[in-house]
């Protein structure tokens, strides 16, 4: 099991890019605009700068939702291989079985 802070930390993350996703999308498209002048797309991108780092997405931890193991994860699944194999093992996974040969 994770650190609980950690686990917060990962999910204030979320929340923050959640909170300023337009923001963040409208200044990314000012600054892109080649058609802009060069001093209109500078202070975009100078605004954006400015935004908490938090709220950036590629910050965001893929995190197991029952572990919240960060690695050997698996995004179909939204778990890691560990608690992946315990529920398939249970068979609380819908057509997932053991292999056996």
């Amino acid at each position: 099991m994770a650190k609980t802070s950690a686990i917060e930390r990962n999910l204030k993350r979320a929340r923050l890019a959640k909170r300023y996703a337009a923001k963040r999308e409208q200044l990314k498209a000012i600054a892109r605009n080649q058609e802009l002048p060069v001093e209109e797309r500078f202070a975009a991108q100078l605004k954006l700068a400015e935004l908490p780092r938090n709220s950036a997405v590629t910050r965001i931890r893929n995190r197991c939702e029952i572990t919240g193991r960060p690695r050997a994860f698996y995004r179909k699944l939204r778990m890691s291989r560990i608690a992946m194999r315990d529920y398939a093992s249970q068979g609380l996974i819908p057509g997932m079985v053991k292999s056996s040969w």
